[in-house]
């Protein structure tokens, strides 16, 4: 009868990841926020057909960037342009002029 001895080594257990409770994480930089308003300031368009990322053609324009996704996914050309508007303005710092952006929106 041929027999064969098989040893048997106990595995390493598994490293789990440590939860933290949220009270002792540790407190770093906050993640980035949307400003309140901040989608005022753009103006959403659909892309007119034939149009492309590299030579933008505005076509429809959107009240929304969520209709803005919903309605370029149904169309034909998925593309949408978002379109924020400024104005070139003079600011007087200490006497000297400065040339700054400012939004278009009011």
């Amino acid at each position: 009868m041929n027999t064969a001895a098989v040893e048997v080594k106990p595995q390493q257990a598994e490293k789990q990841p440590v939860l933290v409770p949220a009270m002792e994480r540790p407190k770093g930089k906050p993640g980035p926020r949307a400003k309140k308003g901040s989608d005022e300031a753009f103006r959403y368009f659909l892309a007119k057909e034939g149009s492309h990322a590299d030579v933008p053609e505005l076509g429809e324009e959107v009240k929304s960037e969520s209709e803005a996704l919903i309605r370029s996914f149904k169309s034909a050309n998925p593309l949408f342009f978002r379109i924020a508007a400024f104005r070139a303005d003079i600011e007087l710092n200490g006497g000297t002029p400065t040339l700054v952006k400012r939004s278009a929106q009011k």
